[in-house]
């Protein structure tokens, strides 16, 4: 059962977030589900769907929500990245943590729910990553997130994101392609060695001849046996 809901923000904002509802009794790992530059489209709905399909109580929530108008999603054009980038660079890193605190709290109060995980994609991987730097995130699946290195965001600002590394309590797995132009191999071994450093219980797989985004059917970067090793990584996570 899918529907939306409506979670209260410390800041005093309100939170929209898509809910999708397994069909029995939950798994005891709630999940939210963080959409990468064009908000809560046809893609992130359906891994929300498919994420209660296997059993999981799971929201994603708009995280533009401050600056965009509710259920707005973008195309995966030119219009449309220059709209996310609009939303996502006045997405600071204490609001999303906020909005972030505020979906795990809805996810706790629900019957059944004792711990829970984050899925991001892209810009939703950087504050699954961020966000398991700093809240009592359980499982942070990443896939491609991006600038963790640096401070190009404000959610990596005003320090990076990697440097809040050996705050993360919980378990990461990152995922990317080793031809994404967004996250070299420069980038990919920073993260490694950042994880090790800080003894963070992770697991790094790099895809051989993959893009950035090669998780959506229908887009040029699409790997389907990509796709298929990811899905079958967060799923191990999320039951462990």
């Amino acid at each position: 059962m899918n529907s939306t809901t409506l979670i209260p923000v410390a800041d005093g904002t309100t939170l929209r977030a898509y809910l999708a509802r397994p069909a029995s009794d939950p798994a005891p790992t709630g999940v939210i589900v963080a959409h990468e530059l064009f908000g809560i489209n046809p893609d992130i709905r359906g891994v929300a769907d498919d994420l209660a399909r296997a059993g999981y109580l799971t929201i994603a929530p708009e995280f533009y929500h401050r600056d965009a108008p509710p259920g707005r999603w973008l195309e995966r054009d030119d219009a449309g990245r220059q709209e996310g980038f609009g939303y996502l660079h006045r997405l600071r890193r204490d609001q999303a943590l906020a909005d972030v605190a505020a979906g795990m709290a809805w996810l706790g109060s629900e019957p059944g729910i004792e711990r829970v995980a984050l899925v991001g994609f892209s810009a939703g991987g950087h504050l699954s990553y961020l966000a398991a730097c700093r809240l009592p995130v359980s499982r942070a699946a990443v896939l491609y997130g991006g600038w963790l290195t640096s401070t190009d965001i404000p959610l990596s600002q005003p320090t990076p994101t990697l440097a809040e590394t050996p705050g993360i309590t919980g378990r990461i797995l990152y995922l990317v392609g080793e031809d994404d132009a967004l996250i070299d191999a420069g980038q990919r071994e920073q993260i490694r060695a950042a994880l090790e450093s800080a003894g963070v219980k992770h697991e790094l797989v790099s895809y051989p001849g993959v893009g950035h985004a090669f998780f959506w059917p229908g887009t040029p970067p699409y790997s389907a046996t990509a796709r298929a090793d990811a899905w079958g990584r967060v799923l191990e996570l999320l039951a462990s």
